[in-house]
C-alpha cells in the first residue's frame, strides 16, 4: 500500500509525507522540510504522525520554500536526509552528523516498504531531483517545481495510479499581474514553474484509466486560484472538475491512497 499527504504547498513552504506499507513494515518519508519545524509537527500531528515515526527526509532542491528547517529538524531527531549533492553544496554542505545520504538521478532508494526513485526536472536550482515511488504494486509520482513540461519527465510519471503535480500559475494572471518584470519572466521561464496549460500538457500525456487520483500542487497564490487549475487540468483530460484535488498552502491536501 502507498500513500501520500501534502502537509502544505505553495510559495511559503512545501512539504510531502509519503507512506509505504508491507506486511507489517511501515515506511514513511518526508519529501521537503519548507514549512518549519512547529508547523511541520502540528500538520504531521493531524495526520496521526510525530517526527519519531520518519524513516527518512528527501529535499528536492536548495530553494528555501523546500530546504527550510531540514539541518535543524534531522539533527535533532536523527532523521537520515538524502539530497542530491548539487543540493547539498547550494545549501552551504552543512554538517548533518552521519545523516547525510546522496541521491542520484534515476538510482533507487530502497525505504524498506517501498522504493524511492530520484529524477531529475528542469528548475533553476542546482540539481533538482523528484520522486517516482513504488511498493512493487503500484507507483505514485510527485513533483511540484519544473519550468516546462520536459520530454525526459513523462517516462516517470507513466502508469502511476496518483500523481502530485505542480499547477502554479495561470499565464493571464501572471502576465497582468502585480509581479515585477524579472520575477515574470524567472516564473514563466524554462527553468521555472509550470503554468496550468503546461500541466495540462503533461496530464494529456500521462493520463490512462489506472490514473485516479490528480493533486495539483504549488499553487501561487497571487496567480493562479483552485478552480481555475480543476478547470484547466480536467478539461485538458476528459474529467471531471471534482477530479482534481488541490494542495493548499495552509491546510495541504487529504491522504491519497493507493491500495490492491
Amino acid at each position: 500500500m502507498l500513500r501520500f499527504k501534502s502537509l502544505g504547498s505553495g510559495s511559503s513552504g512545501n512539504s510531502t509525507i509519503i507512506e509505504g506499507r508491507c506486511g507489517h513494515a511501515v515506511s514513511r518519508l518526508l519529501m521537503d522540510c519548507g514549512l518549519g519545524i512547529r508547523v511541520t509537527a502540528e500538520r504531521l500531528g493531524a495526520a496521526g504522525l510525530a517526527y519519531q515515526q520518519l524513516s527518512a527526509i528527501f529535499i528536492t532542491h536548495e530553494h528555501s520554500d523546500h530546504v527550510g528547517c531540514v539541518s535543524a529538524l534531522a539533527l535533532r531527531h536523527r532523521i537520515p536526509v538524502w539530497m542530491s549533492e548539487g543540493t547539498y553544496r547550494a545549501i552551504g554542505s552543512p554538517d548533518l552528523h552521519g545523516l547525510l545520504r546522496f541521491a542520484d538521478h534515476n538510482v533507487p532508494i530502497d525505504l524498506g516498504a517501498f522504493q524511492a526513485l530520484p529524477f531529475s526536472v528542469p528548475h533553476d536550482a542546482a540539481q533538482p531531483l523528484h520522486l517516482r515511488c513504488t511498493d512493487g504494486s503500484h507507483h505514485i509520482a510527485l513533483l511540484t517545481d519544473l519550468g516546462h513540461p520536459s520530454a525526459e519527465v513523462i517516462p516517470y510519471l507513466r502508469d502511476c495510479a496518483a500523481l502530485l503535480i505542480e499547477a502554479n500559475h495561470d499565464t493571464e494572471m501572471l502576465r497582468n499581474g502585480r509581479y515585477p518584470a524579472f520575477l515574470k519572466r524567472r516564473i514563466g521561464s524554462d527553468h521555472g514553474h509550470l503554468a496550468n496549460a503546461q500541466t495540462a500538457e503533461l496530464l494529456r500525456a500521462v493520463s490512462h484509466d489506472g490514473l485516479t487520483r490528480i493533486v495539483a500542487a504549488h499553487l501561487s497564490a497571487e496567480n493562479n486560484r483552485p478552480d481555475i487549475a480543476q478547470q484547466t487540468l480536467s478539461a485538458a483530460i476528459g474529467r471531471n472538475h471534482s477530479d482534481i484535488e488541490v494542495a493548499l498552502q495552509r491546510t495541504g491536501s487529504d491522504w491519497v491512497e493507493i491500495a490492491g
